[in-house]
C-alpha cells in the first residue's frame, strides 16, 4: 500500500524480497517471493530497515503447527485474526487467512488474504477457481465504500497430495466456503462495524455484476447505514438507495412486481410499502437489534446479519452482499489514523 511515495517502490519491494529469499536460501531467489505490505499512501516502505534487521528476525520464528499467529501478526486496525480451514476427504488440507477492516470496497479492497493447501491441482485450476471465487467473497463486500490501490488474494499450493476429479470437485466447494468466510469476517471485523448487513438479490434483470452493483450500492448508502446503525427500521431509505441505481442504469426496466424483505418479514410488494401498525416497526427494529454488535470489542460474540432480502420477479441473476453500518467509531477511528 506504500504507493506513489516517490524513489523507486519496485526496487524497495524487491530489496526486501531478495532479503527474504536469501533468508530461506530460496533456489529461484527474490523472483520466488510473494511481497504485501500494508500502509499509508505516499508513505515511503521501509525496506532497508525490513530488509537488515526485519527479515532475519522474523525466520528464526518460523514455525509450522499453526497459522493463528500468521492471521494475527498481519492485522493492522482489525481487531481480531481471521482464519478459516478445511479438511478434505482425501486428507487434503486448505488454511485461509486475511486481513482488513476499512477501505474495504471492490476491486477488491484494502485487504490480504492467503489461501494455503498442500492439494495437487494444475496452477492453471487454481486460478480460475480463486477468480471465480474472489468475485463470489471479496468482490462481494463492502465497508466503507473507499476502494483501494492495493490489495491482495493469493492461493498458494505445496502439491502433496494427489487429487482425483472428485476431490478436485470437492476441493473447489470447499475454497468457496472458506473465501465467503473470510470475506464476512471481513465485514464484521470492518472498522467501527455494529452491524453486518446481508444483502439477497434474486431474480434480477441484469448480470452477475450489475446485481453486486446494486447490493454495493445498498449496504454503500451512507443514510441507509445511519438508519441500520441506529436500529431505525427506515425502509424508505433502502427503497430509495433501489430507486436511484435502477434509475442510474437500468432506467428501462420495470420494477412493478419488485418485493422487499427486512428481516423475513415483507416490507414492500408490488409498488408499495406493506407497513402497518406500531407493533411492525418494533419488530423490525428489534431484528436490527438482535444483529448488533459491539463495535469495540476483541472478538463478535455472534454471526447474525442484518437480513435484506430484494426480488425482482422478472430476471434470472442473484447476488449476496455483505456490508456494515456506520457508526461514531468508525469516524473515531479514521479521524486519528496517522496520528
Amino acid at each position: 500500500s506504500n504507493v506513489c511515495s516517490g524513489g523507486d517502490g519496485v526496487a524497495n519491494s524487491e530489496l526486501v524480497c531478495e532479503a527474504v529469499a536469501e533468508a530461506l536460501n530460496l533456489e529461484g531467489g527474490g523472483e520466488s517471493v510473494l511481497p504485501s505490505s500494508t500502509g499509508v499512501i505516499g508513505w515511503r516502505l521501509p525496506a532497508k530497515e525490513l530488509a537488515e534487521s526485519v527479515v532475519p528476525s522474523i525466520v528464526k520464528d518460523l514455525q509450522d503447527e499453526t497459522a493463528f499467529s500468521a492471521a494475527r501478526d498481519i492485522m493492522t486496525t482489525d481487531r481480531y485474526p481471521k482464519l478459516r480451514s478445511r479438511t478434505l476427504s482425501n486428507g487434503a488440507r486448505i488454511i485461509g487467512i486475511a486481513k482488513g477492516a476499512g477501505m474495504i470496497e471492490p476491486n477488491m479492497a484494502t485487504m490480504l488474504s492467503y489461501v494455503m493447501t498442500d492439494a495437487a491441482i494444475p496452477k492453471q485450476t487454481l486460478q480460475s477457481m480463486l477468480s471465480d471465487m474472489v468475485d463470489l467473497s471479496f468482490n462481494s463486500i463492502s465497508v466503507d465504500g473507499d476502494e483501494s490501490t492495493s490489495d491482495t488474494a493469493v492461493l498458494i499450493s505445496s502439491s502433496k497430495v494427489d487429487m482425483s476429479e472428485e476431490d478436485i470437485n470437492e476441493f473447489e466447494e470447499a475454497l468457496g466456503a472458506i473465501t465467503r468466510g473470510l470475506a464476512k469476517d471481513l465485514v464484521r471485523n470492518g472498522e467501527g462495524t455494529g452491524h453486518v448487513m446481508r444483502v439477497e438479490i434474486s431474480n434480477f434483470p441484469g448480470t452477475d455484476l450489475e446485481a453486486r452493483r446494486l447490493g454495493r450500492h445498498i449496504v454503500n448508502s451512507p443514510l441507509f447505514k445511519c438508519a441500520v446503525s441506529g436500529n431505525d427500521p427506515n425502509t424508505g431509505r433502502l427503497a430509495g438507495a433501489i430507486g436511484s441505481f435502477m434509475g442510474k442504469f437500468k432506467p428501462e426496466e420495470d420494477l412493478s412486481e419488485v418485493a422487499m424483505t427486512l428481516g423475513g418479514r415483507t416490507i414492500f410488494n408490488k409498488g408499495k410499502f406493506v407497513l402497518e401498525g406500531d407493533s411492525v416497526e418494533r419488530e423490525l427494529s428489534d431484528h436490527m437489534k438482535d444483529a448488533q454488535q459491539d463495535e469495540e470489542e476483541d472478538f463478535p460474540r455472534h454471526q447474525k446479519c442484518v437480513e435484506i432480502g430484494i426480488d425482482f420477479v422478472t430476471g434470472e441473476t442473484s447476488a449476496t452482499v455483505y456490508g456494515s453500518d456506520l457508526t461514531n467509531e468508525y469516524v473515531a477511528i479514521n479521524a486519528d489514523y496517522r496520528s
